[in-house]
């Protein structure tokens, strides 16, 4: 049995998290992006965050 610091990790592009392999995602492991389901939905709902005016004072 291998112990689950051996195993591959990836890094989720939404939150950002190292997420280990997994023996359901074996198969596919190439292919699989995120962490969990609500990574993979909020992956279109993720948007730019825009700059307040309180920012832009702070870059001048």
């Amino acid at each position: 049995m291998r112990k689950k610091s051996d195993l591959p990790v990836k890094i989720c592009p939404i939150c950002k998290r190292p997420f280990a392999w997994r023996k359901k995602w074996r198969k596919d492991w190439q292919k699989v992006i995120y962490c969990s389901e609500k990574c993979r939905r909020n992956n279109h709902t993720t948007k730019p965050v825009k700059e307040t005016s309180a920012q832009s004072c702070l870059l001048i």
